[in-house]
C-alpha cells in the first residue's frame, strides 16, 4: 500500500467512525419513537412549587404568573413562587401584583440561573409547603395538564419528571421554524425512546420537576451556563432517571431576530462544549464500574454533537469517498457508507418534523439548512463571555 493510499483510507476512517455511530444511534431512538402510554391519573394530592427563576423580567413576568395560575390543579396544592435574581427593574413588583409568592435574591458575586434555583429550592424546603418543585422560565406558557403529569409519574415512584419542551412562537421566522424542527428531533424523538428504554431524558431547561425527597439526596449545585443538563447528570450519576412526560407542555420563546439568536446559540453551544470536556469522563467511568447503562446513554448523549456538526461530518465523509473513487474505483463503497449515514440523519430529521406538527411550511424551510450550518459554525469560532446572566431579547407578546 502507497502512501497516497494511507492516508485517504485514514481520512475516510477519521470521517467515518464518527458518521456511522452518530448516525446509528439517532436512527435507532427515531425507529424508538412511538407515543409512550400515558400513566395512571394522579390522585391530586401533590403540592407543588412552580419556581420561576427571573432577571429583569418586568416586560413579561406577569403574563407568565397568570399562565400558571390558570393550571388544572387545586389551588391550594400548588404555589407560583418567582425568584427575582439580581433584578434592577419591577420584576418583583410586578410578579407580585399577579399573585406569585416572590424571593427576591441580590448576590453581585454569585450570578446566574443556577444560583437562584439553588436558593428558591432551599427556600421551599425550609418552608414545607410542598412535595416537589417544577422549573419554569420567565418566557413560557405551559399546559393546564402540567401538574397532572407531573403529579401522575410521581404517583408511579418516579422523582424526577421533564415535560415537552417546545416553541412558543414557531411561526416568528424560519429560524424558529427549524428550531421547532430540531426540538422535535431532540426533545421527542429521543426523549420517547429513552422513556421506553427506562432511561434518562435529562433537564431541558424549563418543564422540569423533582421531588424535595431527591434534593435532599442529590442537592442542588448546577451553576455552569448550561445548568439543567448539569443537574440531570448529578441525577444520573445517583443513579436517577429523569422521566418524560409527553403530554403536557411547556413551551418557550424562542429569538428570530438573527442578533438574539446569535447570542442565544453561542451561550448553549459554548455551555455544552465545556459539559462534553469536563463530564463526559466521569460518566463512562462510572458506566463501566457499575455496569450502568444509564450513565452511559447520559455520556453518549453528550458526545453526540449538535445536527448541524453529525451533518458537516456526513458531507465532508461522502465528498472524500467521491473525490477518492475517481482516482481508486475500489473505494466507492465508501460513498455507499456516507449515504446510508446521510440516509440515517434524513429519517431522524423527518420524524422530528412529523412530531413538531410545524407543517409543510417547516419541511420548505429545511432548504436553509445549509446557510444555517454555516452561521452555527462560525459562531463558534467566535470567542465571548458568558459568565454573567443575560436575558434573551423577547419577542412582542
Amino acid at each position: 500500500m502507497t502512501v497516497a493510499n494511507l492516508i485517504i483510507l485514514l481520512t475516510l476512517l477519521i470521517l467515518s467512525i464518527p458518521a456511522v455511530l452518530w448516525a446509528g444511534y439517532l436512527l435507532l431512538f427515531t425507529l424508538l419513537s412511538s407515543a409512550p402510554a400515558p400513566p395512571r391519573p394522579s390522585s391530586w394530592q401533590r403540592r407543588f412549587d412552580i419556581i420561576v427563576p427571573a432577571h429583569n423580567e418586568e416586560a413579561v413576568i406577569a403574563h407568565t404568573v397568570a399562565n400558571l395560575r390558570r393550571i388544572d390543579w387545586p389551588t391550594d396544592r400548588y404555589r407560583v413562587v418567582v425568584c427575582a435574581d439580581n433584578c434592577s427593574d419591577a420584576t418583583a413588583e410586578n410578579a407580585r401584583a399577579a399573585g406569585a409568592v416572590v424571593l427576591e435574591r441580590h448576590n453581585a458575586a454569585q450570578r446566574g440561573k443556577g444560583y437562584a434555583l439553588e436558593f428558591a429550592f432551599r427556600t421551599s424546603r425550609a418552608e414545607g409547603f410542598a412535595d416537589a418543585v417544577v422549573v419554569i422560565d420567565a418566557d413560557v406558557e405551559v399546559s393546564v395538564n402540567l401538574l397532572e403529569a407531573l403529579a401522575a409519574r410521581l404517583e408511579a415512584g418516579e422523582q424526577a419528571v421533564q415535560v415537552h419542551y417546545g416553541v412558543l412562537n414557531p411561526m416568528a421566522s424560519w429560524r424558529t421554524r427549524l428550531i421547532t424542527i430540531a426540538k422535535g428531533s431532540i426533545h421527542v424523538v429521543r426523549s420517547r425512546a429513552r422513556e421506553r428504554l427506562g432511561l434518562s431524558c435529562g433537564i431541558r431547561g424549563t418543564g422540569w420537576c423533582v421531588t424535595h425527597e431527591l434534593l435532599r439526596a442529590v442537592p442542588y449545585r448546577a451553576f455552569s451556563l448550561t445548568e439543567d443538563v448539569e443537574f440531570g447528570i448529578d441525577l444520573g450519576m445517583a443513579g436517577f432517571r429523569v422521566a418524560y412526560a409527553d403530554e403536557a407542555d411547556s413551551n418557550a420563546e424562542m429569538a428570530s431576530s438573527e442578533q438574539s439568536a446569535r447570542a442565544q446559540r453561542q451561550r448553549w453551544e459554548h455551555g455544552r462544549f465545556q459539559l462534553i470536556r469536563t463530564r463526559t469522563g466521569p460518566l463512562l467511568s462510572a458506566a463501566l464500574r457499575r455496569r450502568s447503562v444509564l450513565c452511559l446513554d447520559l455520556a453518549l448523549d453528550l458526545l453526540v454533537l449538535p445536527l448541524s456538526y453529525i451533518i458537516l461530518d456526513t458531507g465532508a465523509l461522502i465528498a472524500a469517498a467521491a473525490i477518492a473513487a475517481l482516482w481508486y474505483p475500489d473505494l466507492r463503497y465508501w460513498v455507499w457508507v456516507g449515504a446510508a449515514c446521510a440516509a440515517a440523519l434524513t429519517c431522524y430529521v423527518l420524524r422530528g418534523w412529523q412530531l413538531s406538527g410545524i407543517g409543510l411550511r417547516g419541511l420548505l424551510d429545511l432548504a436553509r439548512a445549509p446557510a444555517f450550518l454555516l452561521w452555527k459554525v462560525l459562531l463558534l469560532l467566535r470567542s465571548r463571555n458568558f459568565n454573567e446572566w443575560k436575558r434573551t431579547e423577547r419577542e412582542q407578546r
